[in-house]
């Protein structure tokens, strides 16, 4: 099968084609600045063959419309009529409680969804968007929904209640969601398979490190999830490029008394202004960060101390939270590619039975083991691949 997976965002459009059963991607790129000028990025493997050409996209159909005369035009595409597309795969960031996996749409899922805007204001009318732009294009095409949320959903309920009121839990769905929920699932299923326990995992128990400029941690048992350090919005966990992470919220309500900001603002900063960047003052990427500290700037080295220090204190807890841990992976741009991230958090991990192999952890986003032989826990670094969990997620849904 040939499975579009599409995830749109408010202004932009990022796809893929592939083939599910083997992970081959035919063609893949990104619709942005659609609504202003509109700029369409197209590849074939690893050629770019449209690069940021200015093409008219008004609104998200005319993204998919250019999308799909790429994918099927006599001079680069990769099939020969839309009659090789099999279904089409979107990303939806939250699912609520009414979503504990995949779903094919219709009526009643896109009303769900909706539903669900208030929990993801800035993602589910996007992704909405997206559906309904690929519906006009590909009408007879069958559609699914893949949600980050949804890996989520079989945390025990100490895990997701917030120790609220509990009539917002019954009457508001104010609860821990998580996010990342794909590639946590993507990874920890992957890691089942490289430790040989994919078909009997027990209560084999990972640790998935999601971290790049938007960062998670998942705790799995089983291969399935029991808590994860994100909230009911992606801003709670620790800090990220731009995000803070859990803060005390005396801290929010003190700025806002000091400086007279109004709640936008307030999370504005919280957001955008936080994290690595706010406390580096240089940058939320965090290969800016690593140059800068090693040229002596103390500030950006504060900002990766906290984040590695915050990263391994969920780790401990997490390890406390199941009783103990087999296996601790790394994954998404941070995880897969930074040896002295990687480094510094295992560092003080030794205790739980950690250790890792210096040689093996000099490695960029492939997978490897990096832990040292006689490390009782397994250490990995395994690149996610959300878009073929959606994909197959797809094809499985579409049979």
């Amino acid at each position: 099968m040939n499975i579009l997976v599409i995830n749109a965002g408010s202004s932009s459009l990022k796809y893929q084609l592939m083939d599910p059963d083997n992970g081959n991607v035919l063609a893949k790129g990104l619709c942005e600045r659609i609504g202003i000028d509109g700029k369409f990025t197209y590849k074939v493997g690893s050629k770019t063959v449209i690069d940021a050409k200015e093409v008219a996209m008004p609104t998200h159909a005319e993204a998919i419309n250019a999308v799909l005369e790429a994918l099927v035009s006599p001079e680069h595409g990769v099939v020969k009529s839309m009659d090789e597309i099999d279904a089409v795969g979107h990303r939806v960031l939250h699912g609520g409680k009414e979503f504990t996996a995949s779903c094919v749409v219709d009526d009643a899922c896109i009303a769900a969804i909706e539903k669900c805007i208030p929990l993801g204001p800035l993602h589910n009318p996007a992704n909405l968007t997206g559906i309904r732009a690929c519906q006009a294009a590909m009408p007879n095409k069958p559609q699914v929904a893949v949600f980050d949320t949804a890996f989520h959903m079989t945390m025990p309920p100490k895990a997701y209640i917030y120790a609220l009121p509990y009539e917002y839990y019954e009457k508001d769905d104010v609860r821990r969601y998580g996010f990342h929920g794909t590639s946590h699932r993507y990874v920890s299923a992957r890691t089942l398979e490289v430790m040989g326990l994919d078909k009997n995992p027990g209560d084999t128990k990972i640790i998935c490190c999601h971290l790049g400029n938007g960062s998670s941690l998942s705790a799995c048992v089983g291969g399935k999830c029991v808590d994860t350090s994100m909230g009911l919005g992606p801003l709670a966990g620790f800090p990220m490029g731009t995000r803070s992470g859990d803060v005390d919220i005396t801290i929010v309500e003190y700025l806002m008394d000091r400086y007279g900001y109004d709640i936008k603002e307030m999370m504005n900063i919280l957001n955008k202004k936080s994290g690595v960047l706010g406390i580096s003052g240089v940058s939320s990427d965090f290969r800016d960060l690593s140059a800068a500290a090693e040229s002596g700037n103390e500030r950006a080295r504060l900002a990766l101390d906290k984040f590695t220090y915050e990263v391994r204190k969920f780790i401990g807890s997490y390890a406390a939270a199941m009783g103990g841990v087999d296996a601790i992976v790394f994954t998404a741009g941070v995880g897969e590619n930074s040896a002295d991230v990687r480094a510094d958090i295992c560092a003080g991990l030794e205790y739980m039975g950690v250790k890792l192999d210096a040689d093996k952890n000099k490695t960029r986003g492939v997978e490897a083991e990096i832990s040292a032989d006689d490390s009782r826990v397994k250490v990995y670094v395994i690149p996610t691949n959300e878009e073929l969990m959606i994909a197959k997620d797809t094809a499985e849904l579409c049979k």
